[in-house]
C-alpha cells in the first residue's frame, strides 16, 4: 500500500484557478450548493487512522473557496443511522473522541508552520498550532467563524477563516500558494479519513499537505483586548485590582504586530500538582493570549522532553530576588517575511530592581526541499549581574518522500560580573547539537536514528528549558505497522517499536543502556492501547546529588500498559498500570517490584454535562531522595491521589468547570546511603527523616464568552501542602489535604475585544 500520491499529481490535481467572482459564504453549517459555485469540490478522502489509504468507509465531501472575507471550507459527512453519533458537547480545545472535521493550512508553504482548525458535530471546536511537522499546541486561540449542522443522512460543517488569522507570503502574479489538509473522524470506531492521505503518525506531516493556489486577498486588523481583574485573598484579606491590555495590528499578510502592557499572569488557569524531589525542573505550557498569538514562528525545539530556546514562562516568572511573580511592563513581538525569508522578533521587560529584559530574534529561510533557521536570544539579569547569549541554528530537509532529517546546533555564553550567583550556573561557552534520521520503508516499516550531544556549559535556561545539559544520547529505533488485519479482529492496527538506545553524560559516564519494547493499538471501537517495557543496565545518576558525586544504579526494568475506551453510552473509561524495580541498595531492595496505577471514569449525564474521577495509587519500595551533600535516603513510598471534576458546557458560550486534585503521600526510611568516589553506595548511620506530605488544588471556574475572544471569568480557588517530618499512613496524608487552606482567593476577571 502507498498512501502518498506522487507530489506532481496531486498539485495538478487540485491546483485551482479561482476567479476571485465568489458569492459571500454565510456560515451557517448548512451547505447551499449556490453558496460554493466554483468551489474546489473534493471526494478522495483515505483512511489513515488506521493507516490503509483505503477509501473512507463513509462519504465525505469538501468545498474549498477564497473569498475577500476569508479561506471558506464546507464539509458534508454522511453518517447513516447504522453508526451512532456522538452529540457530546466539548470545550474549546478539549481533546475527545467524537465526530469532527479538521482544515489543516500552512500558510506559507514550507512545511514551518501550520494552523488546525477543528469542528466537531456539535458546533465545539480547537484550533492549534503545528510545529516540527506534527507537534500540535492548543495553547494558541484564533478567531474564526464555525457551524455545524445535521440531518437524518448525516451532520455537516463550515468553516471561514479569515486572512488576518496568521502570516502567509505575499504572492505572485495575484496568485498565492498555501498547503492544506483536511479530515474526517468518525467518533464511535476512531476512523480517520483525509485528503491528502498524510498522517500526524509519520515523520512527516505538514509537509505532505496538497499545495493549492489560490487568490491574492489581504485583510488588515487592528485589535485591542484590554482587561480588567480584581482578586480577594481570603487568607491575608487583601484585595489586588489590575488592568492591562493586549494589541494586536496586522497591516498585510505579511507583517503582525502584537504587544501588550501589565499582561495578566494567568489566575483563570491553574496548573496541575506536581511532586517533583528530583533534580531536573518541571515544564509548564503557557495560555497567556500575547505568548501564545503567533508563537509558531519562534519555535526551536529538540527531542529532548520539552525542550526550546523559548519558553514563555520564564517571562514573569520567579522574581530574581525571591519576590514572587516578576511584574512585566510590557511586551513587544512583530512577525513578518520577505519573500521566502521570515522573520520574528520578541522582547519583554520586567519591572523592578529584580525584573529582567528579555529578547529573542528568528530567522528562516525556505528552499525546495529544506528550511534553514537561526535564533537568538539574549536575558539581562542586573540583580545577578548575568547576561544570558544563546544562539541557534536549525535544518529541516526532505530530500525525496522516504527521508526526513532535522538538525540544530546551539552555543551558549554566560557573561556574569562580580554579582554573579553559581546557583544559576557558572559564567563560560556551551554547544550543543541534535539530529534526527527518519527512513520510512515500504510494507509499514520505518528506521529511526536519533542522537543528542548537549555540553556540560551549555545555558539556556534563563530564557529557554532544557531539562539537563551534559547529555551524550543515540538512539536505533525500527518500527512495523500493522494495517491488514483479520476481519473479526477487535484491533483496527498495532504497531510496534523496537529501541535501543545509550546515554552517557559529557565525561563518558555510562548514565544508561537500554532496550525498549513498545506497541500502540488503535481498536474498531475507537479506543486505544500502549504497552512498553523497558530493561535497563547499570547505570550512574549524575544528577541526584546535586554536584556532589554519582550514584550508582543497578540493572532494573519498568513496564507499562495503558487502555483507553472512548464514551459508549454514559460511560467513557481510561486506565494504566505500571512496574518497575529502580532503587539503591542490597540485593534484596534491588529485586523489589513497585508498581504505580491510574482509573479515569468519566460519567455523561448528558451531552453538555460530565463528572469524572481520577484514582490514582503507587508504591516504590526504593525511592531515592536527596538529603545533602552525598547523603541520600531511600525510601518506601507510598501515594494516593484523588481527582474530581465537573465540565457543564452551557451552549457554545458558558461554562463551568469544577477541578479537584488531592494527593497523600508518606515516605518511610528504609536506608540511608553515602555515595563512596566511585558511586557505590554505602550504608550509613546518619540520621534521615521519615516525612509525608499533602497537597491540595481546588478550582471553581465560570467562563462565558460573550462574543469571540472577550471573556468573563469568575474563579473561586483554595490550595496548599503541608509537610511533615514524620512518616503517616497514605489515606491519612490524603485526608489531611482535604483541611489545608494556605491559599483562598476570588478572581473575577472581564476582558473585551475591540476590532477596528
Amino acid at each position: 500500500m502507498r498512501s502518498r500520491l506522487p507530489a506532481a499529481t496531486l498539485t495538478a490535481a487540485i491546483l485551482l484557478a479561482l476567479s476571485g467572482q465568489a458569492l459571500a459564504i454565510t456560515v451557517d453549517g448548512k451547505i447551499d450548493p449556490a453558496e460554493w459555485q466554483g468551489a474546489q469540490h473534493i471526494t478522495d478522502f483515505r483512511i489513515t487512522q488506521p493507516l490503509t489509504g483505503a477509501p473512507g468507509s463513509q462519504v465525505t465531501e469538501a468545498w474549498v473557496l477564497a473569498t475577500p472575507e476569508g479561506l471558506a471550507i464546507g464539509f458534508r459527512n454522511v453518517q447513516p443511522a447504522s453508526i451512532p453519533r456522538n452529540r457530546q458537547k466539548i470545550r474549546r480545545d478539549e481533546q475527545a473522541q467524537v465526530d469532527r472535521n479538521n482544515l489543516m493550512i500552512d500558510f506559507d508553504g514550507d512545511g514551518r508552520t501550520g494552523y488546525n482548525f477543528m469542528v466537531t458535530s456539535t458546533d465545539g471546536i480547537n484550533d492549534a498550532v503545528i510545529t516540527n511537522e506534527n507537534r500540535f499546541s492548543t495553547d494558541w486561540d484564533g478567531n474564526w467563524q464555525h457551524a455545524a449542522s445535521e440531518d437524518e443522512t448525516g451532520w455537516y460543517s463550515e468553516m471561514l477563516i479569515p486572512w488576518y488569522i496568521a502570516p502567509m507570503a505575499k504572492g505572485k502574479d495575484g496568485k498565492r500558494t498555501f498547503r492544506i489538509y483536511l479530515d474526517r473522524v468518525i467518533g464511535s470506531t476512531g476512523e480517520r479519513s483525509a485528503w491528502p492521505a498524510a498522517s500526524f503518525e509519520r515523520p512527516r506531516f505538514l509537509s505532505d499537505f496538497t499545495p493549492i493556489e489560490l487568490p491574492v486577498y489581504n485583510q488588515a486588523l487592528i485589535a485591542i483586548t484590554p482587561y480588567v481583574s480584581g482578586l480577594y485573598d481570603n487568607i491575608a484579606k487583601d484585595n489586588n485590582f489590575d488592568a492591562g491590555a493586549d494589541i494586536f495590528w496586522k497591516p498585510n499578510g505579511q507583517f503582525q504586530l502584537t504587544a501588550t502592557l501589565n499582561p495578566d499572569f494567568g489566575q483563570v488557569e491553574s496548573d496541575d500538582i506536581v511532586v517533583n524531589f528530583g533534580a531536573n525542573e518541571t515544564f509548564f505550557s503557557d495560555k497567556r493570549p500575547f505568548f501564545t498569538e503567533n508563537q509558531g514562528p519562534f519555535e526551536f525545539t529538540t527531542p529532548s522532553d520539552f525542550s526550546q530556546l523559548v519558553y514563555t514562562r520564564r517571562v514573569g516568572g520567579n522574581a530574581d530576588d525571591g519576590s514572587g511573580a516578576g511584574d512585566i511592563t510590557a511586551a513587544v513581538k512583530a512577525n513578518g517575511s520577505f519573500g521566502a525569508t521570515k522573520y520574528g522578533v520578541l522582547i519583554a521587560d520586567e519591572a523592578d530592581e529584580a525584573g529582567r529584559t528579555f529578547s529573542a530574534l528568528r530567522l528562516s529561510h525556505d528552499f525546495a526541499k529544506q528550511n534553514v533557521g537561526m535564533m537568538v536570544t539574549q536575558v539581562d539579569r542586573p540583580y545577578y549581574d548575568r547576561t544570558a547569549t544563546v544562539v541557534g541554528f536549525d535544518q529541516n530537509w526532505r530530500p525525496n518522500q522516504k527521508w526526513n532529517i532535522q538538525n540544530r546546533l546551539i552555543f551558549s555564553d554566560i557573561d556574569e560580573g562580580a554579582l554573579g550567583s553559581r546557583d544559576l550556573g557558572r559564567a563560560g561557552k556551551g554547544d550543543g547539537f541534535t539530529t534526527i534520521i527518519d527512513y520510512e520503508m515500504d510494507h509499514g516499516w520505518r528506521q529511526q536514528l536519533l542522537g543528542m550531544h548537549f555540553s556540560g556549559d551549555l545555558q539556556i535556561n534563563d530564557f529557554g528549558f532544557l531539562s539537563r545539559p551534559n547529555l551524550n544520547y543515540l538512539h536505533y529505533e525500527v518500527k512495523k505497522r500493522i494495517t491488514d488485519l483479520p476481519k473479526d479482529s477487535r484491533y483496527s492496527s498495532k504497531d510496534w517499536r523496537g529501541r535501543v538506545s545509550a546515554t552517557y553524560n559529557d565525561h563518558g559516564l555510562n548514565l544508561s543502556e537500554q532496550f525498549r519494547l513498545s506497541r500502540q493499538d488503535q481498536f474498531k471501537n475507537g479506543g486505544s492501547g500502549y504497552q512498553q517495557i523497558n530493561v535497563n543496565s547499570f547505570g550512574y545518576d549524575d544528577r541526584v546529588l546535586r554536584g556532589n558525586g554519582i550514584l550508582r544504579i543497578p540493572p532494573n526494568f519498568n513496564a507499562f500498559i495503558e487502555r483507553s475506551r472512548p464514551r459508549k453510552g454514559d460511560w467513557e473509561f481510561y486506565g494504566n498500570f505500571g512496574l518497575s524495580n529502580y532503587g539503591i541498595g542490597d540485593e534484596s531492595n534491588e529485586r523489589r517490584v513497585g508498581w504505580n496505577t491510574q482509573f479515569q471514569p468519566t460519567y455523561y449525564i448528558n451531552d453538555s454535562f460530565s463528572v469524572y474521577t481520577i484514582l490514582f495509587a503507587e508504591s516504590t519500595p526504593q525511592w531515592v531522595v536527596w538529603q545533602g551533600e552525598n547523603l541520600v535516603g531511600s525510601f518506601d513510598e507510598h501515594a494516593q491521589q484523588l481527582d474530581f471534576g465537573v465540565n457543564w458546557n452551557i451552549g457554545n458560550q458558558h461554562e463551568i468547570r469544577v477541578k479537584m486534585q488531592a494527593l497523600g503521600l508518606d515516605a518511610d526510611l528504609r536506608q540511608a546511603y553515602r555515595a563512596s568516589a566511585d558511586g557505590t553506595p554505602v550504608p550509613t548511620d546518619d540520621p534521615v527523616q521519615d516525612f509525608s506530605l499533602s497537597n491540595l488544588g481546588f478550582q471553581v471556574r465560570y467562563r462565558w464568552e460573550f462574543k469571540p475572544l472577550s471573556y468573563f471569568y469568575v474563579v473561586y480557588g483554595r490550595g496548599g501542602d503541608l509537610f511533615n517530618e514524620y512518616s503517616q499512613r497514605s489515606q491519612d496524608a490524603l485526608t489531611d489535604a482535604f483541611s489545608l487552606r494556605d491559599d483562598e482567593q476570588l478572581v473575577v476577571k472581564l476582558s473585551y475585544r475591540f476590532e477596528l
